[in-house]
């Protein structure tokens, strides 16, 4: 089911000053910048700067999304499996959907089909 890591999105409450370090840290600059949200291309894989800190903790403010063929047998499958529904499947934009699953063990699984 799982088709290789795709995206890795860190949770930051200073967009602005995370992108600064990031963009020196990739030594890269990003490919989407946006108030919502900061992308970077790095080696084909996406590393994602979110600002939306809801429900986050320290040490909690990290998902890493797998890309799947079909979103929604991916999130019945892993709901048979006794993963919980984290966050539900949400179109981010054009053919790109995601969700996140609890495992069992208190873990989130970030799921990413489309484009």
């Amino acid at each position: 089911m799982l088709q290789k890591l795709r995206t890795v999105i860190y949770k930051v409450a200073d967009l602005q000053k995370a992108k600064e370090w990031y963009t020196a840290l990739a030594g890269a600059e990003p490919y989407f910048d946006e108030p919502f949200y900061v992308g970077f291309n790095i080696g084909g894989s996406e590393l994602g700067l979110d600002p939306d800190m809801e429900n986050t903790t320290p040490g909690n403010q990290s998902t890493a999304y797998w890309a799947v063929a079909d979103i929604h047998q991916a999130v019945e499958k892993s709901l048979a499996l006794g993963g919980q529904l984290a966050s539900p499947i949400t179109n981010v934009g054009g053919p790109i959907e995601v969700a996140i699953i609890a495992d069992p063990f208190g873990n989130f699984i970030g799921l990413i089909a489309g484009a």
